[in-house]
């Protein structure tokens, strides 16, 4: 029996393994890199190892040190999560042969499967032969061979693209799971994501617990999932059940694990089989009424499974919840989570707590939210309004586009799932949600009234001035600055002159109620001393009453669009050279991503500040480039 277990991961992972060992009475320990001292899984495990330095592959790639950590710690198994050292058969093979317990398939089966490469030669499917393609072989599909998660992934239109492409995708890949092979196949244009869940024992039974669908994803990286994959033909899910069972026994696999697969035009295209358990494994718990994790352990001890399948019951939905701003090419976002609050009623999967702090190194996902109920639509209606009055202070986060993307016609009826649905739709979803210009009402009376609790009332005899506030959407597609107006009255209140036809119905500084066309809406509101302000569900940045001088940046400035990493810069590029419109000039890595920074137009790079490893906060200038002449043509 396994009595401690050390997890080899981190965040929202580390913290969901570590909630079934808690009920099945396993002591648990974390490994954690220096950027995660402070971190909800650390705070959670029983005993925490440091893995010194922050990077991944310092720390949570460091398998070595990860199988030290687990002894110094007195573990008996490991469990290795689900990303980084997850699917490697290296480290499988290091943990077992410290004599410890490893939580996940044989080190056989991860080398026959994990890789999308041999997986597809076991299979009978050749991948690409780059040197060989042509223009009628595109749109193609560079993909790494280990991990997962969208990363390591870039579609090819253009044929010159291809050599700059497989050298960015191999680096993002490197970066991420400490292997750099990526290999090319064809790409399906807006296709449907379909998996299927397996978990096999080592005694021969196999159970493929039905199917997701989990075809929204932006980046290639899912968004929103679910389970069972909705308006699949019975004999289409019948033979994806029977693939994903055959590949398992193909291999001998033993444990979690998910076959996925491509839908178009009535096919299914194998994709990959991942050999660990997947992020979006809760919408199966949910259905099957089982605990995979738990399951894992069992099967680990050598428990057997029982022959028959547990039976589906209902729909379940889950929504990735990610410190990123869609509207501005899905950025990243980094600093405090000051407050996370979920209401009851759904399932949260998170890795942070109110006041941790989200940084630059790993994903930016903060949480899954996941709803089960009898029907699809139930789930949708459910998920739905628990994102939206869920308390999400911080930075700006994609929540505001779950729901919307949640309510969507084509999602919410199942009409058209397929993995353009962003590509299609981003510029509608992304519009801000009504109701800010209320919110911002909302804000000037509740500063209005903590500002009189001080200082008494404002009422005079003589009618002064109005009091003017303005509040701008801080991010997330919210819409343009709003203008406020209003003045005390006789009785202690205040009357709101503009926008017309708001009535206070009443106003403190945490919480106001207003009237418009006899509806009365109540906003809670939380104002932090750096201009943000949180109102029934708006994120708002109070504008100054006076605008400060602001340093001008010279015309042609690229400004960093995220805190990261400068990992790359362009070949051979230097001052003074001539570049194009649209030219990748350096690249940067902020939560495991990797973000092209182009020449705005064609013209002369005048500066160049960014160096490989360099640090760089949101705003820093990276380089300057003239249009026009170049300098030294000029007169």
């Amino acid at each position: 029996m396994i009595s401690r277990l050390l997890v080899a991961n981190r965040g929202e992972i580390a913290c969901r393994v570590f909630r079934t060992c808690r009920d099945l009475g396993v002591s648990t320990v974390a490994v954690y890199s220096d950027a995660d001292a402070g971190a909800l899984h650390v705070r959670e495990a029983d005993a925490a190892v440091r893995l010194p330095g922050a990077a991944p592959s310092e720390t949570y790639l460091r398998g070595d040190l990860i199988v030290k950590a687990a002894l110094a710690a007195g573990a008996d198994a490991v469990h290795p999560g689900y990303g980084f050292l997850s699917e490697n058969a290296g480290f499988a093979r290091a943990v077992t042969d410290a004599g410890l317990v490893w939580i996940g398939p044989p080190p056989a089966a991860i080398e026959a499967m994990a890789s999308k490469t041999r997986a597809k030669e076991l299979l009978g499917i050749a991948p690409l032969d780059p040197a060989r393609l042509t223009e009628a072989d595109l749109p193609v599909l560079v993909k790494a061979a280990a991990g997962g998660g969208g990363r390591g992934m870039r579609v090819v239109r253009e044929l010159s693209r291809l050599s700059q492409e497989l050298e960015s995708a191999s680096a993002e890949a490197a970066g991420a799971f400490g292997d750099g092979e990526v290999f090319v196949e064809p790409y399906v244009e807006d296709g449907r994501h379909v998996e299927v869940q397996l978990l096999c024992d080592a005694h021969g039974t196999v159970w493929a617990l039905g199917t997701r669908d989990c075809s929204l994803q932006r980046r290639h990286q899912k968004v929103i999932e679910e389970a069972p994959a909705p308006g699949l033909p019975a004999a289409l899910e019948a033979s994806l059940l029977d693939t994903a069972v055959r590949a398992a026994k193909a291999v001998g696999y033993v444990g979690a694990g998910t076959v996925e697969f491509l839908v178009a035009d009535g096919r299914a295209h194998f994709l990959e089989m991942n050999t660990r358990l997947q992020v979006e494994h809760p919408v199966t718990e949910e259905v099957y009424g089982v605990d995979l994790v738990a399951l894992q352990l069992a099967v680990a001890e050598g428990a057997k499974l029982p022959p028959e399948t547990p039976a589906p019951r209902g729909h379940a939905i889950e929504a990735r919840l990610y410190a990123e701003d869609p509207a501005r090419d899905w950025a990243p976002q980094t600093g405090a989570l000051r407050l996370f609050d979920v209401p009851g009623g759904v399932r949260l999967d998170t890795g942070y707590a109110s006041g941790d702090a989200i940084g630059v190194h790993y994903d930016p996902m903060i949480a899954k939210l996941t709803a089960h109920a009898p029907t699809r639509a139930e789930a949708v209606r459910k998920l739905a309004r628990a994102l939206e009055r869920a308390r999400i202070h911080g930075p700006v986060t994609n929540r505001d586009l779950l729901v919307a993307s949640l309510r969507h016609p084509e999602y919410a009826t199942a009409d058209r799932l397929d993995t353009g649905f962003y590509d299609r739709n981003l510029p509608a979803l992304t519009t801000a949600p009504g109701g800010g210009e209320l919110a911002a009402v909302a804000a000037a009376l509740a500063a209005a009234s903590t500002r009189r609790g001080r200082f008494g009332g404002g009422w005079r005899n003589l009618r002064s001035q109005d009091e003017t506030r303005v509040y701008g959407g801080a991010g997330g597609g919210a819409d343009g600055d709003h203008e406020v107006r209003y003045r005390p009255t006789r009785d202690g209140g205040h009357e709101v002159t503009a926008p017309e036809g708001v009535r206070v119905v009443a106003a403190a500084p945490d919480r106001v109620s207003l009237e418009t066309a006899g509806v009365v809406r109540h906003f809670d509101v939380t104002a932090y001393e750096d201009g943000t302000v949180h109102a029934g569900g708006h994120r708002l940045t109070a504008r100054p009453r006076f605008t400060d001088p602001v340093d001008r940046q010279e015309p042609g400035s690229l400004l960093a669009p995220m805190p990261g990493t400068v990992v790359r810069v362009a070949d051979g590029l230097t001052v003074g050279d001539a570049v194009t419109a649209g030219q990748p000039l350096l690249w940067l890595e902020a939560m495991k991503m990797e973000h092209r920074v182009t020449a705005p137009a064609s013209g002369t790079l005048t500066e160049l500040h960014a160096a490989p490893g360099r640090q760089v906060e949101v705003g820093a200038l990276l380089a300057v480039v003239q249009t026009g002449e170049r300098p030294e043509a000029q007169s």
